[in-house]
């Protein structure tokens, strides 16, 4: 078609134009159907050549003209603020040319000033792309004869106008949603309008009706979409298992948390004595039978991209009559899988795999907590320590590596279970641990980040909490769930079929520099920082040490993101070159893909995809995860912030974390809490920051506070709004 680049680029450069989709472009360009497939081939070649760029949800823009720079904005504390683009280094941009930006939001930037010696340089920015929200959270109050909203979090440092004393009927101290109508600049407010009260601050449920109102979650299903889930289960004939395998007969469990609501994933698991054979059967509920492609079920699905884990409140992908009903593993249930049927010989090494359309009972539901204290009622026997690939295998995993055990004082008592179960759990156990090995051999990062748990009453309050517990029977699915999903990756890859690949990238080596830098600061030997393996050294060393959260933070701070995508990039922590998503389709559209492609390949023996719309699609999905992600920190953030306000004064040892030049943030040793440390609060001597080092040093008494050290602080203060607990040292 003669001039569409053209077309393209006076289209997206027009005045007044608003980022649109590539369909939406079509319309407005006139094309048909037809030409769509031509469309986006020119689009691709405008992307190669710098012209145009791909935004948030895949919304289509002009890059800007010579010495302009895109990216998302991030505003301080102080008012100033960074642009991060996607490749360079960040723009440092003054509070008075800023626009009216706020966080989050995509923009373009002009540079105005080159760095100097390594420092950033500074830009204005000149237009605002994309807004990351128009619809805010915050606490109202009023001050002279005016209503006003105190937004939760550092997104805006002064509170927003929302009219005449009690819009809406809001009154002080009630947290209130809000439609920003001017977003603030340097020298005006912002002024927004109340759309819906939610209640008085503290009340409960108010925070997590907060949070999910900020981040824009969807908690309620279309009606359209729950008629579709009713008519599914109408339809579910578990008789009828036409062009299914039929595995009811193996002897299949699944093993989750305690509040799991619905169950993705089961496992079989038996060995040929004579060859010492494993065969391992990973059975996912087949998500995809309920839920057709183009249907409610399924743009419900897409657009909320995954389910929302938060605490005591889960909002799903699917309704809950397909995620905990009928594609829910339960015990005693027939259930339809896909099944990845995998043959390893007795090191560990995957001979061969098979996939199946199958229907599955489900014979025992466990807990994490149940299965290990069935496990140990049988701690393992090895009889040569010098060849015993079980022990090799458990290197690292003994009592020093329990990071988290003594939380949860005394085990639950073992379950009454059948010897074949018991069985069962055991060639799990061996298995997993001969995985596991091999594993880390090929030179996969693991990274213990702390997770934290918390502990309600009856109402529904925090009465406590305890970093999360991961032991043996996590280990054991997490191994099995591996295989799986990079067994269904080889095969799609082998295939030469386009898929929406879990892609993890190399990192940027300046990054992996300054960590092994850092680490050895802290005395860890790293002589080529490039070296997955010295990496996996330093992690494991520290994994017992008070500095193990500091060193791993570090190390994730110096990875990139994993993504979805359908580009070959491999997946650079687990050392794999093929990998997806496969496990859990009830909670992540990504794998509900995975299942499409594998059916129809399944059924058909072909299978294919479009490129340009698995990019989009994986664009889409990688921004709700980590919007989930982001909202299940924040309440539970938000929650413990709660429970501390009432624990002013309460002490505790902890381990520097982060140091900065305004302070030092520390991560309490026994309760999951990190609090600031300001550098006012050290009065004793004056401090100065020495950024090589991450140390702050006291001028006169040489007292040294760095990054790893063990400290003793007490709780200061807790801001709620703010979301931020102050600690102090104590001396």
């Amino acid at each position: 078609m003669a001039g569409l680049e053209a077309r393209i680029v006076a289209a997206l450069s027009a005045k007044g134009y608003s980022p649109v989709k590539t369909k939406v472009l079509a319309q407005q360009l006139g094309l048909t159907k037809a030409d769509l497939a031509e469309l986006r081939h020119a689009l691709r070649s405008l992307e190669k050549q710098g012209r145009i760029e791909f935004g948030g949800n895949h919304t289509l823009r002009a890059v800007g003209p010579h010495g302009t720079v895109i990216g998302v904005f991030r505003r301080s504390a102080d008012g100033d603020g960074f642009v991060r683009p996607k490749t360079g280094p960040e723009i440092r941009i003054r509070a008075h040319d800023s626009l009216d930006a706020a966080t989050g939001d995509q923009v373009m930037v002009r540079l105005t000033r080159k760095p100097a010696n390594g420092g950033k340089p500074n830009g204005e920015i000149t237009r605002i792309l994309e807004r990351a929200a128009q619809q805010f959270v915050g606490t109202y109050f009023e001050r002279d004869g005016e209503g006003l909203v105190r937004v939760d979090g550092t997104v805006f440092s002064h509170s927003i106008s929302v009219g005449d004393p009690g819009a809406k009927g809001a009154r002080p101290n009630e947290v209130v949603v809000f439609e920003m109508l001017h977003f603030p600049t340097a020298s005006e407010r912002g002024e927004g309008v109340i759309t819906e009260i939610l209640g008085p601050r503290g009340k409960p449920g108010v925070d997590t009706l907060s949070v999910i109102r900020a981040f824009g979650l969807p908690d309620e299903f279309p009606p359209e979409v729950l008629t579709e889930a009713r008519e599914m289960a109408s339809l579910f004939d578990e008789q009828d298992l036409a062009g299914r395998e039929d595995f009811t007969g193996d002897l299949t469990i699944t093993i989750d948390p305690v509040t799991a609501r619905d169950f993705d994933d089961a496992v079989s698991l038996t060995r040929d004595e004579k060859t010492g054979h494993w065969l391992l059967g990973v059975h996912i509920a087949d998500v995809s039978h309920f839920a057709p492609v183009g249907g409610s079920l399924d743009r419900e699905a897409r657009k909320r991209g995954t389910s929302v884990y938060l605490p005591q409140r889960v909002l799903p992908m699917f309704p809950e009559l397909i995620s905990n009903g009928l594609a829910s593993l339960q015990q005693d249930k027939l259930r339809y899988v896909k099944s990845a049927i995998i043959e390893f010989n007795a090191a560990g090494q995957k001979v061969n795999v098979r996939f199946a359309n199958g229907a599955i009972r489900n014979k025992r539901r466990f807990t994490y907590e149940e299965v290990s204290a069935v496990l140990s009622l049988h701690p393992l026997e090895v009889q040569d320590r010098k060849k015993s690939s079980v022990e090799k295998a458990t290197k690292g995993h003994g009592p020093k590596h329990a990071k988290k055990q003594a939380v949860h004082g005394s085990p639950p008592p073992a379950p009454a279970v059948a010897d074949e179960i018991v069985a069962l759990l055991l060639r799990m156990r061996e298995l997993a641990l001969i995985l596991r090995a091999r594993r880390r051999k090929r030179g996969a990062l693991e990274l213990d980040m702390p997770e934290t748990e918390l502990e309600f009453d009856d109402d529904g309050r925090v009465i406590g909490a305890h970093f999360a517990h991961h032991d043996i029977s996590h280990q054991m699915i997490e191994e099995f769930m591996l295989s799986a999903n990079e067994a269904v990756a080889g095969q799609l890859s082998d295939l030469g079929i386009d898929f929406l690949r879990r892609a993890h990238p190399a990192p940027d080596p300046t990054k992996l520099q300054r960590f092994a830098d850092f680490a050895r600061l802290l005395g860890y030997k790293i002589d080529l920082e490039r070296d997955r393996f010295a990496l996996q050294r330093v992690l494991e060393e520290s994994a017992a040490k008070p500095e193990r959260f500091a060193v791993h933070f570090a190390l994730l701070r110096s990875l990139k993101q994993a993504v979805y995508s359908p580009k070959a990039e491999g997946h650079y922590a687990l050392a794999s070159q093929d990998y997806c998503h496969f496990t859990s389709p009830i909670r992540r559209y990504p794998d509900l893909t995975i299942h499409r492609l594998l059916d129809r390949w399944l059924r058909k023996h072909k299978a294919g995809s479009d490129a340009s719309e698995l990019e989009a699609l994986g664009d889409h999905c990688s921004r709700t995860e980590r919007r989930a992600e982001t909202a299940e920190r924040e309440l539970t953030k938000l929650k413990l912030l709660i429970y501390m306000a009432d624990r002013i004064g309460t002490k505790m040892p902890a381990v520097i974390t982060g140091v900065a030049d305004y302070g030092f943030f520390a991560q309490a040793e026994q309760f999951p809490v990190e609090g600031l440390v300001h550098i006012s609060s050290l009065t004793d001597d004056y401090y100065y920051y020495d950024e090589d080092s991450h140390t702050l040093q006291g001028r006169r008494t040489k007292r040294r506070f760095r990054l790893g050290d063990r400290v003793q602080v007490e709780v200061a203060r807790v801001e709620l709004n703010r979301r931020q607990m102050d600690f102090r040292v104590v001396k």
